[in-house]
Formats: C-alpha cells, structure tokens, sequence
C-alpha cells in the first residue's frame, strides 16, 4: 500500500485548465516542483465546476480549448461572486498577436504568455500571482 505526502499546509494551490494533456503534465510538473498543490481540467466548463469545490491561489488557463474557451471562462469567472471573481489569471496561448493579448486582458487574465513557456517564467509568474517569492 502506498501513501501519498500530505499537502503542504500553506502550499499554494493552482487549478490548469488546458485541453492537452502533454501541456497539463508538464505545467503541473513544473509548478508542483516549485511548491505549488495542482489541480487540472480540461476546459472551461470544468474549470468553473472545479471552482465551485476547491479554493484556488491562481489560475492558469489556455486559450483554445473545446466546449468553452479560455476568453470566456474568465469572463464567465470574472462575473461570479466575489470569493472567485479575483482569483488571479495567468492566460497561455500559441497565439502571440496583440489582439490575443488585448482580448485576454478584457476577459480578465493578469498575464499573457506565449507557448511554449520555459519552466522558470510559468514558475516566476506563478509566485508572482500568488503572492510568493520566487
């Protein structure tokens, strides 16, 4: 029988919500190195029931992914009670025009970044939302 490590008590805690698995592995690899307790879903539906169970530091949310993207999630988050609504955003994409960059801060994302991402700027970014030093 084997046993997993208790959570860190003051761990921050980071749902991903990205549809490929490839990109959700390696986030949630990277971020749990770092100290971070990661959750995952695959879209945005799942993302906002996620959110209805478990308290969340930071958000980290890709763009395009089927049934609800990431643009209106956030919206759809941002217009929820206030206990969710500022949960802080960190909005990842392929897509590197500055009207993705526009249209995710007018959904509500804290950050943009542009896949794919090295590992210490998702991490920096990440502590940067959740209030942690790097």
């Amino acid at each position: 029988m084997s046993e997993t490590a208790p959570e860190p008590v003051d761990a921050p805690r980071v749902l991903v919500v990205d549809d490929a698995s490839l990109v959700r592995m390696y986030y949630r690899g990277a971020l749990e190195r770092a100290g971070f307790v990661v959750d995952e879903a695959l879209n945005g539906i799942e993302g906002l029931e996620r959110i209805l169970t478990t308290t969340y530091d930071i958000l980290v949310v890709d763009v395009n992914m089927p049934k609800m993207d990431g643009f209106s999630f956030l919206r759809a988050l941002r217009g929820r009670e206030p206990s969710v609504r500022s949960i802080p955003a960190l909005m990842t994409s392929t897509e590197a025009d500055d009207g993705d960059r526009e249209a995710a801060r007018a959904a509500g994302a804290n950050f943009y970044l542009v896949k794919p991402l090295p590992e210490d700027v998702l991490v920096a970014h990440a502590r940067a939302l959740a209030g942690r030093r790097p």
